[in-house]
């Protein structure tokens, strides 16, 4: 089991970059608070709404849902804190706990070089298939995200193809995009069969799920799907917002993180609706837009300083934390 180093204690090891203080981080909070209560989240799937609904959220006729903030601290405090993602053995596992940090391969790549005829492609279920064999060969890569996806397979069952590639070539633990929640049930099937489930082992699930909100303030069909689906079955959900500033979020950083920070409390908040105490890591790749170009600027300082804020936030909410480097 892993256990990495820790970042930002007081010690005289580690690097700390404190981009928010204490109370900015409560006054980011209230800020996100009052948005859920009084502008809401736009939520497309009436179980969803239904379930915001009897936990005393006001739901409007075009389809918004507004979420009182004692419903919102509620489903906080009832998420865990720690989160062990189990690998194909013990020793693959992770821990996600306090300040320790972890790290994945970048993922969903569209286009690839091809090694035999250095052709520019769209990617291949075999692609994703070698880039799992690499991940699972780099030490310092402690969990694999899905690197690109099986274009070469009918789209309505490509997110299977992409866990079937995974789970066959890498032991470590896996993140990707199940499309809808009907596809985690296959995934998590296939999962079972092929680690060998058993009664002693079936706490060993060596796949999480990643879906993001459309920002701004969207809770889309699919998205709500796989949020409550991950949560009926005790699997990790990564709720991963997506938000650019100057595009689908305020073109000032604080206005984003506000956005950013409703996106993802709102689908945290119906996970634990759905089932009190679902595993949810708080993900981000939220970034700013490139206002010469209109295209996500990744790698940028704006995505650093959100990535540093998200992480503070996820540390004052005392939950595991997903986000974007470059």
């Amino acid at each position: 089991m892993r256990r990495n180093s820790s970042a930002g204690l007081s010690m005289n090891g580690g690097l700390r970059l404190q981009v928010l203080t204490t109370d900015e981080l409560e006054a980011v909070h209230q800020a996100t608070l009052e948005v859920l209560q009084h502008t809401g989240v736009a939520v497309y799937s009436a179980e969803a709404r239904e379930r915001f609904a009897q936990a005393g959220c006001s739901i409007e006729k075009n389809l918004v849902v507004k979420i009182p903030p004692y419903v919102v601290e509620d489903a906080i405090r009832s998420a865990p804190e720690k989160i062990v993602l189990p690998g194909r053995t013990p020793d693959r596992d992770v821990v996600l706990e306090g300040r320790r940090v972890h790290f994945t391969n970048f993922g969903e790549g569209v286009k690839i070089y091809d090694l035999d005829t250095g052709e520019l492609r769209g990617t291949t279920k075999k692609d994703l298939e070698l880039a799992a064999r690499v991940v699972d060969s780099l030490d310092p890569i402690d969990v694999m995200e899905k690197a690109m996806g099986s274009q070469d397979k009918p789209e309505v069952v490509s997110a299977i193809h992409n866990f079937e590639a995974m789970l066959t070539n890498t032991t470590k633990h896996i993140f990707g995009g199940p499309d809808n929640g009907a596809m985690i049930e296959y995934i998590l099937r296939m999962e079972a069969v092929i680690r060998g489930d058993s009664p002693e082992t079936a706490d060993r699930c060596q796949v999480s799920f990643i879906t993001c909100p459309v920002s701004p303030l969207q809770l889309v069909e699919e998205c709500c799907d796989i949020i409550m689906t991950s949560a009926r079955h005790g699997a990790v959900v990564n709720v991963l917002s997506m938000a650019m500033s100057g595009a689908s979020s305020p073109i000032n950083l604080a206005g984003t993180l506000v956005t950013h920070n409703a996106e993802v409390l709102s689908g945290l908040t119906l996970a634990q609706l759905t089932k009190k105490g679902s595993p949810v890591v708080y993900g981000s790749s939220t970034t700013a837009m490139n206002m010469k170009t209109a295209t996500a600027t990744v790698g940028s300082p704006e995505l650093g300083l959100i990535s540093a804020a998200v992480a503070a936030l996820s540390r004052y909410y005392l939950l595991p934390s997903w986000v974007a480097g470059g």
